[in-house]
């Protein structure tokens, strides 16, 4: 390897690091579209936080119906805004419907459930 093949390789490991630095840095920032930009929540659209935090709840609400042998996880729809999470979906009894509210409801960070969940006749 002559020395110019050598000393191009170098800068490129150089290269690597600094871009891998970067992103490191400034990713985040990157990736949310900048500090400050759309982050502000509306009456109608919730903020880049609690988009998040929503998003993490209705995930702890579904894992938790699909882990439990009372419902039928897969049939039923979790929705978050806020805090308050929106089940939805056909259930086949009674008993399914007020067992998915009632883990709903014990899950961290549900501040409130609206059930529109449908028992099948």
């Amino acid at each position: 390897m002559n020395s110019q093949t050598h000393q191009v390789r170098k800068n490129s490991r150089v290269s690597s690091r600094s871009v891998a630095r970067f992103l490191l840095a400034f990713g985040p920032v990157l990736l949310l579209g900048g500090v400050g930009a759309g982050c502000a929540g509306t009456a109608t659209r919730p903020s880049t936080g609690e988009a998040i935090d929503d998003g993490v709840v209705s995930t702890r609400v579904k894992t938790a119906l699909l882990r439990d042998d009372g419902t039928p996880g897969t049939a039923i729809q979790v929705e978050t805004f806020r805090g308050t999470v929106q089940l939805s979906g056909f259930v086949n009894t009674a008993a399914q419907k007020t067992r998915a509210v009632e883990i709903a409801r014990a899950t961290p960070g549900v501040a409130s459930v609206v059930d529109n969940i449908v028992v099948k006749q």
